[in-house]
């Protein structure tokens, strides 16, 4: 058993970048999000308290890494081309912790403490640079003999990506040139040797993972682009030949809240709070849980309240080196481009202030939705009321079914494409979501959902099971239709003819109509549809489908009038849709495969109305709010 120090143990005790940085930050000084305060509020705390888990702070491992970058390295490109690579302050944080913060293992050698780096920061901020010359000094400086140094990507292209960046500067670099053997033609190279060391550095991809890799360092580079955790994975394998491995990730955020990287995210946040139950304001706890002592994770994040497209002084918070690798009138383009082209706030949130969105794109902005929801009881209001219309997307033995009522409330002047005016109908919505019981706490692990919030708040329905059943959601029909009344009920034909079972055990009659959830087929229209447009000299019904009610609920919604009872399950599955488009025709559907979110209240929601709609005369729709030369955000009080 190792013998671990009773006293604060440094190989160097003077002032060091890292530690000045860490009470820069936690100071105020210094502005960052609440995931990097946490970070060097961990480096502050572990000074004073990690030489009783045996942690040893080298402020001399430190300074060799942060020296090697100036002495050795050169940066490329622009301005910055032949550029001795100087550390920013943010910057030398990271490489320190990594390089500084050391143990004792069980062989007595003193080690990294750290085999695992997680760094999330905004577009340009000079991770790729970085990484390289992480990979670069490894392989050359730290002492590890036959060094196999990784550069991964989710593909072969990816993966030379940051190798590239890493030759750049080995050919910038006299020291490099004179010692490294580069393998590959000019502008080709696939592998630097260290013959010296018999070391080496390359890019791997997913598909040569395969090949049962010895890391030193594996680099992994925009992990939020990485499809499977299987890179990862196998580099990690490779780690037992090594006394201290290290994987480094670098990404932005992403929109897949299934994804590796958002797992990888979530730790990393977790780790720098010091709890497995970060609150909202990830109040930092400081404890040690799991495998965290090994972990470093430097993640930037605005706040909670931050609005980057008003609040300038928020920005630095996702982008540590504003104004070094990127300037602030870059930014301010970034942000006015968002203004006007509302539709790309999303993947600029993403990319630019490590906002992790619901998908790359809005269907509507969130600004828009929130304009229509207010915190109502439909069932008080309504009271006896009929039900216009109920949509019904029904799920599998353990995900989410959805059940949407539309309730019509008066009209509303409307202006027609061609300038004329007519009175249409205004309505109310609301949703009611099932899911089991006994599986929800798992489920909200990987659906990433706060399902057990959700419940104790009364927005959606748990009963007891693991698996969703149909007599609980038939129940509600019962009740509904006996209460109000339901005109029509939309449904997928997808385990309809179950759900229609436990319909018939309420003894409950319901006019249906058949609503495909696919973006290409029409339902057949009912012999009642056909007959009554016939009976009133109309063209015969085309039959529901999900290009006409997606359109449908998007006018209602761009016109004010709908009403949806204020849902946060509701409000997530309509800001996590991707919308799929028929490129021949132009028409727009749902996506559930193409959603990283459950999108089945949105969907539901989406068929009561294409139901409630039928036959109302249309008006002016557009494919998309920002394709109608009269629409703006501001109207819903967003700038």
């Amino acid at each position: 058993m190792v013998k671990k120090s009773t006293r604060p143990k440094s190989i160097s005790n003077r002032a060091d970048p890292v530690t000045a940085y860490a009470q820069s930050v936690v100071s105020g000084e210094t502005v960052a999000g609440p995931h990097v305060r946490n970070a060097c509020r961990r480096h502050l705390a572990d000074l004073e308290h990690g030489h009783k888990r045996g942690l040893i702070w080298d402020v001399a491992a430190v300074d060799r890494f942060i020296g090697y970058c100036r002495d050795v390295l050169r940066l490329n490109g622009g301005q910055f081309e032949g550029v001795p690579f100087h550390l920013q302050p943010s910057q030398a944080f990271i490489a320190g912790s990594i390089f500084g913060w050391k143990r004792t293992n069980e062989d007595g050698k003193v080690v990294r403490r750290f085999r695992r780096a997680y760094i999330e920061q905004a577009k340009g901020q000079g991770k790729s640079p970085f990484a390289g010359a992480v990979g670069l000094y490894c392989m050359t400086s730290d002492g590890e003999s036959a060094a196999e140094i990784y550069a991964a990507g989710k593909d072969k292209a990816q993966a030379f990506v940051l190798f590239r960046d890493s030759v750049a500067m080995y050919a910038q670099s006299p020291a490099l040139k004179a010692r490294l053997t580069p393998s590959g033609g000019e502008g080709n190279v696939w592998n630097l040797a260290d013959l010296k060391s018999r070391s080496f550095f390359r890019p791997i991809s997913r598909e040569q993972a395969h090949s049962g890799p010895r890391p030193y360092v594996a680099l992994v580079d925009e992990l939020h682009e990485h499809p499977t955790s299987h890179t990862i994975e196998m580099l990690e394998r490779g780690f037992k030949f090594r006394d201290q491995p290290l994987l480094l990730m670098i990404t932005n955020s992403g929109s897949d809240r299934n994804s590796v990287c958002w797992v990888e995210h979530q730790w990393a946040v977790k780790v720098a709070a010091g709890t497995e139950t970060p609150d909202e304001d990830f109040t930092y706890v400081g404890d040690v849980i799991g495998s965290s002592d090994e972990t470093f994770s430097y993640v930037c994040a605005l706040d909670k309240n931050d609005d980057p497209f008003t609040d300038p002084s928020c920005w630095v918070k996702a982008n540590p080196l504003l104004g070094v690798t990127l300037k602030f009138e870059y930014i301010e383009g970034v942000v006015a481009q968002a203004r006007d082209i509302p539709s790309k706030r999303n993947n600029i949130l993403r990319l630019h202030f490590c906002v992790w969105t619901e998908s790359d794109t809005n269907w509507i902005p969130r600004p828009i939705i929130d304009a229509v929801m207010e915190d109502y009881d439909p069932y008080e209001v309504h009271k006896g009321a009929r039900i216009k219309a109920a949509g019904l997307d029904l799920s599998g033995a353990k995900d989410l079914t959805a059940a949407a009522f539309v309730v019509e409330t008066g009209t509303k002047r409307v202006t027609r494409a061609d300038g004329t005016e007519a009175d249409l109908p205004t309505y109310d919505a609301w949703i009611e979501a099932f899911t089991p019981l006994d599986t929800i706490d798992e489920r909200s692990k990987v659906d990433h959902v706060p399902y057990r919030t959700w419940l104790e708040a009364g927005y959606i329905n748990a009963p007891p099971g693991a698996r969703v059943r149909y007599d609980h959601v038939a129940a509600l029909f019962a009740r509904l239709n006996a209460e109000h009344g339901i005109d029509v009920l939309a449904y997928d034909n997808y385990a309809y003819d179950k759900f229609a079972q436990e319909l018939d055990e309420y003894g409950v009659e319901l006019r249906t109509v058949s609503h495909p959830q696919g973006g290409k087929r029409r339902a057949k229209p009912s012999q009642e549809a056909i007959d009554a447009a016939k009976a009133a000299g109309e063209p015969a019904p085309l039959g529901m489908w999900m290009p006409g009610s997606v359109a449908a609920l998007e006018t209602l919604i761009l016109e004010g009038r709908i009403r949806f009872r204020k849902s946060p399950v509701l409000l997530s599955a309509l800001m996590g849709v991707a919308i799929e488009t028929d490129p021949l025709m132009g028409n727009q559907w749902f996506s559930k495969a193409k959603s990283t979110i459950r999108i089945d209240p949105a969907v539901a929601m989406a068929m009561a109305v294409g139901a409630a709609v039928e036959g109302v005369p249309a008006v002016k729709v557009v494919s998309s709010p920002w394709d109608d030369p009269e629409f703006s955000l501001e109207q819903y009080g967003a700038s």
